[in-house]
């Protein structure tokens, strides 16, 4: 997996990244083709802002969080991040189901 975190009109430092490559870890455990995640990390007036794209196969997940604390709009967008991959793994294994149970001849 390609991890990539650049910061916009903030300094992505050391613990940032640490506390964003936690947070990804427990979201991406789920899938084992994640090919790459981008994280960007911003700041515009008052507002912390943190998006994140996974690249897996087949799909592109993009989701983003604003929030007044950068670490709370991290916690936002992996909570945000989970819930869509669960989805995308739930949708990709009824359709794999659903695949074999066409293909199995009726008596």
């Amino acid at each position: 997996m390609n991890l990539n975190i650049t910061g916009h009109h903030v300094e992505v430092t050391d613990a940032i990244r640490d506390y964003v490559s936690g947070k990804l870890d427990r979201v991406i455990r789920h899938f084992d083709n994640v090919t790459s995640v981008n994280v960007i990390l911003s700041v515009e007036k008052l507002d912390q802002k943190a998006e994140v794209t996974v690249h897996v196969r087949g799909k592109d997940i993009h989701v983003e969080s604003t929030d007044a604390d950068m670490y709370a709009a991290i916690d936002a967008m992996t909570d945000k991040l989970d819930r869509q991959v669960l989805k995308y793994k739930q949708k990709t294994n009824d359709h794999h189901h659903d695949s074999h149970k066409h293909q199995t001849p009726e008596a």
